[in-house]
């Protein structure tokens, strides 16, 4: 099934309750951006630690995203490796808050919750076979929320970083927050990513069996 939108921005319209403008005289939130089509969705954060306050795109103007583009670039998701406003290609990135507060600060507990519901909606919207949640406040949530591992693992970023964590119908892949990387976590999440895309990564279900002909019907 193809989504009915070619938007590369806020593809589906969220209008989220955000209080502070991101710069003087622009939107006041970081809206998810990317191929709404897509198979991989990058979860981060909020915009004062994972970027984009000035340009309105996740993971860009930021240090974060200056070590994570390359590695999607690499893997063929970004026709640039160092854009504010990268071309994008089977991969969607979203925040678990996408508003601007001030001073980039935090968002408080009843803050993320207060966003829950839009970040959820589009995630499921996009249905993406492969979550990459970055760092560690993404991770814990896509654990909880889209695995029954939760539970059994503890959430150390540097353990878990580039790992295959199955969930319930996503392949999770969590990515230690790009600040903190060693030596060697961007070719691990760059050799990750290259071996998913080789592999018969897609999870979908067959409900031809309950249609009046013999043709397949898959969905997510």
């Amino acid at each position: 099934m193809q989504n009915v939108t070619d938007r590369t921005s806020n593809p589906f319209g969220m209008r989220p309750p955000c209080e502070y403008e991101c710069t003087p005289g622009g939107p006041s939130a970081v809206f998810g951006y990317g191929d709404a089509n897509a198979d991989f969705h990058v979860v981060g954060d909020h915009p004062g630690v994972h970027g984009g306050a000035e340009t309105g795109v996740p993971f860009t103007g930021s240090e974060v995203g200056e070590r994570l583009q390359p590695v999607l670039n690499d893997a063929g998701f970004l026709g640039d490796a160092y854009s504010d406003e990268p071309a994008v290609a089977n991969l969607f990135a979203s925040y678990l808050h996408m508003c601007c507060l001030p001073d980039g600060r935090k968002p408080t507990p009843s803050e993320y919750a207060d966003m829950e519901r839009f970040f959820d909606a589009e995630l499921r919207a996009i249905a993406a076979h492969v979550l990459l949640p970055v760092g560690e406040r993404a991770t814990e949530h896509v654990l909880w929320e889209f695995t029954a591992q939760a539970e059994k693992l503890d959430v150390d970023m540097e353990s878990l970083h580039a790992q295959e964590i199955k969930g319930r119908g996503f392949l999770v892949v969590p990515v230690r927050d790009p600040r903190e990387w060693g030596p060697r976590d961007a070719d691990r999440l760059r050799a990750r990513l290259n071996a998913i895309l080789a592999s018969d990564y897609q999870q979908t279900v067959d409900l031809g069996r309950f249609m009046p002909d013999a043709d397949p019907y898959e969905v997510r």
